[in-house]
């Protein structure tokens, strides 16, 4: 593959083109298994279990579901909505059990060879022991896919008269955050149940411009050329693109834009990573008094700070400001390639974004009332 660090950047728009957007079979042969997997899940996999459990939806999220996938590295959040799960606390509670009978009944399938697929699943971490990952192969595709399975609660169904339809204008009910606000208080797990508003997260990003997407894709590439270099050390991966989204919608959500200058404001929002105080009120405002306090203390936290535009509990930045640190010695390091420069070797100039958003004033009024 032809290196970033040596693309014009003029060029940046080719480069994802030819070397980052997945082809579209590739795409659909993921998409064909991944299917396969979800029909199981949500048809097959509980009805011998002695618990009466039951699947209500199975939500593809991931890059595969948000429509940001890199050419030949797709990876897949299947995120299992289980209806006798009636708060945070059970899913946290009963999560592991859900896990190993998915993982059991799996593995009986693949020895009846009912699947047309095959996977292995992965060594489990000990800190990812809530997620049971697997690589699914299937003949239609030379290279593996990455998938995560994760049991969790319904919270959007539950203060909801009918399924949740989750479409572009819509608002959970403000209760859905208060419960989960309550909650994560009490076991001391803020940003642990993000899995539960997959749909929310996958919302907020899949009817964005193509254009915007394509960025992403590229920042997600430059990210994953610095993991090779440091491992995972570095900050989320998720992080990233939501700093890629807050610049562009800072800079006007524009259809049309020059890439390498969104590329440009990313790296230098890195590089201001000591000041970044990002959030969203699409999904959760002020309007709430519990609400409200969370997201004071929330806001209130050392920087940086980017919450889960779908989940107030969720700080994304993380809590290792040093992990920004080695990210942003990368950027120094990136700046002085072609990719950063216009033909005449001069800086691509960045965006005029914020390390807050304008609303953030007014805000803090808000909550101080």
């Amino acid at each position: 593959m032809k290196k970033l660090r040596k693309t014009q950047a003029n060029k940046l728009d080719k480069f994802i083109k030819d070397h980052l957007l997945p082809h579209e079979e590739f795409r659909r042969q993921v998409h064909e298994a991944i299917d396969i997997i979800c029909t199981f899940l949500k048809e097959t996999c509980f009805q011998e279990s002695t618990h009466p459990v039951r699947v209500s939806k199975v939500v593809k999220g991931g890059s595969s579901g948000k429509g940001t996938t890199l050419k030949d590295l797709s990876d897949a959040d299947l995120v299992v909505f289980l209806t006798n799960l009636t708060s945070f606390q059970e899913n946290f509670e009963h999560q592991v059990r859900f896990i190993k009978e998915i993982r059991r009944q799996l593995e009986a399938y693949q020895r009846e060879k009912t699947f047309e697929v095959e996977f292995e699943v992965l060594k489990q971490r000990k800190r990812k022991r809530r997620a049971l990952s697997f690589m699914l192969r299937s003949p239609w595709f030379c290279q593996g896919v990455k998938f995560d399975v994760l049991p969790a609660f319904d919270a959007l169904a539950k203060y909801s008269q009918s399924q949740a339809q989750v479409t572009e204008d819509y608002k959970p009910n403000p209760q859905i955050y208060v419960q989960l606000i309550q909650e994560c208080e009490n076991l001391r797990r803020e940003g642990e149940f993000s899995p539960c508003f997959t749909e929310l997260q996958r919302a907020f990003l899949k009817e964005r411009p193509p254009k915007l997407k394509s960025l992403i894709r590229l920042v997600k590439h430059w990210y994953q050329l610095c993991k090779k270099r440091h491992g995972k050390k570095l900050p989320s991966q998720y992080a990233l693109e939501l700093l890629t989204i807050y610049a562009w919608e800072q800079e006007g959500s524009k259809t049309k834009f020059r890439t390498a200058e969104g590329f440009r404001t990313v790296l230098e929002l890195v590089l201001k990573h000591q000041d970044l105080c990002i959030y969203w009120k699409k999904y959760y405002d002020f309007e709430n008094p519990i609400i409200t306090q969370c997201l004071k203390r929330q806001l209130e936290k050392p920087r940086p700070v980017i919450l889960d535009p779908a989940d107030p509990t969720g700080n994304v930045a993380g809590r290792e400001p040093q992990r920004w640190q080695l990210l942003a010695q990368e950027v120094t390091v990136w700046l002085r390639y072609s990719c950063c420069k216009n033909r005449n070797g001069s800086p691509v100039s960045p965006w005029n974004v914020p390390v807050t958003p304008p609303h953030y004033l007014s805000d803090l009024i808000l909550m101080a009332c």
